[in-house]
């Protein structure tokens, strides 16, 4: 059976070559010291840091491997050069308001999305509603619990 790929940004691909890298090379030897030093206390039967310390281990090799199965199954989307910009994986959206207030959407993978960032996943209800929008096309976005209808300014590729 083969195995879904994960579409992701260089940008997101780099984002998580670099926090496997921190696992694997910092958090690892962090947490190995503090095993060692939680060993050091004596009886392991009562001794909550090494039951903490190997709690955090464990979390950190889980999230280890769930970024190499990331990588292994991750494809960097591109955009083709001279392509008419439309709003797909990668993309970023300028959107305005009736009012003239703008913000900026950018289209990434489940993996890389982030609220805070306006980071939006391609699959989440208002990824999908930007998705295949073109520079002058409307769209009307429920926000807050609001709906709120914007016309889309500029679609670019980073």
């Amino acid at each position: 059976m083969a195995r879904e790929p994960i579409y992701l940004t260089q940008r997101g691909l780099e984002r998580i070559k670099e926090e496997l890298r921190y696992l694997s090379e910092e958090k690892r030897q962090e947490l190995a010291e503090y095993m060692g030093a939680a060993l050091a206390d004596g009886d392991l039967r009562e001794n909550a840091a090494y039951d903490e310390a190997r709690l955090l281990q464990s979390a950190n090799e889980t999230r280890i491997a769930d970024l190499e199965a990331i990588l292994d199954r991750a494809v960097v989307v591109e955009q083709e050069e001279g392509a008419e910009a439309v709003a797909q994986l990668g993309a970023s959206l300028e959107l305005e308001d009736g009012g003239g207030s703008r913000v900026t959407f950018h289209l990434v993978g489940t993996h890389e999305a982030d609220i805070l960032e306006n980071r939006i996943s391609d699959e989440s209800p208002l990824g999908q509603e930007l998705m295949g929008k073109r520079a002058g096309d409307e769209v009307a976005l429920t926000l807050g619990g609001g709906t709120v209808t914007y016309t889309v300014v500029e679609v670019r590729f980073e």
